[in-house]
This record gives structure tokens, sequence and C-alpha cells, in this order.
């Protein structure tokens, strides 16, 4: 109960800080827990919903959200989530393990070879 005590707050924290939090949870999910890759999936969605609408929240109030892109992300994002469930339903578990598995390794790859660039600070002004 207490790793997924922690698993649950570093896969929170993650998510609220825009860096993956459905990531940490669906590697410890179907590595560590043994949860087959589409029950797996399902959990992260469900995990996802509260922690998306209190992070969107904050991020409102800490005026950290630009509304320009906003609209065009959603869009692609619905029409994204939908592609993604077809092909959920369509391959067999054991090809979108690995299909999984080979999405971990290339992001896992870029991170390590791929040339960092600096970005320009946040700056938050009492407007």
């Amino acid at each position: 109960m207490i790793i997924e005590l922690i698993i649950g707050l570093l896969a929170g924290v993650t998510a609220s800080m825009g860096l993956g939090g459905g990531f940490v949870l669906m590697i410890y999910l179907s590595t560590i827990a043994g949860v087959n890759q589409i029950d797996a999936q399902g959990i992260n969605l469900i995990f996802f919903l509260p922690i998306a609408l209190v992070s969107t929240i904050m991020h409102i109030k800490n005026k950290l959200i630009d509304k320009k892109p906003l609209f065009p992300v959603i869009g692609f994002g619905l029409l994204g989530a939908c592609i993604g469930a077809l092909i959920a339903f369509l391959f067999p578990v054991q090809w979108i393990s690995k299909l999984f598995a080979i999405i971990l390794l290339i992001l896992g790859l870029k991170e390590l070879f791929h040339k960092k660039t600096k970005h320009p600070q946040l700056k938050i002004t009492d407007n």
C-alpha cells in the first residue's frame, strides 16, 4: 500500500506540472503491479480526470494558461484520443504493450542523446 501511495503522489505531482504523470502510472501498473496494458490505460484515464481538473484550476488561477493555442490543441487532442481508443480496440493487448515499450525506448534514447536547448524563464508578473 505504501508503494501505491508513493506512485500516486509522484504521478499526481508530475501530472500537475505537465510532465506526464500518466506515464509514471502506466509504467508502474504495467511493469510492477502486473496490470495488463488495456486495464492500465483505463485506470490511467480515470486517474487523470480529477488531477487534470485540479491542475487546470490552479494553472488558471496563477495565469499560466495561454488561451491562444487552447482550442486547436483540444480539438486535435480529442481527435488523437479517438484514434488511440480505436487502435486500442483493434489490436491485441500484446501489440499495444510492445508499442508502449517501443515508445518508452525512443523517449529514453531521445533524453539520453538529444542536445538540450535553453528556454527563456517564465516570468510571473502581478497584472
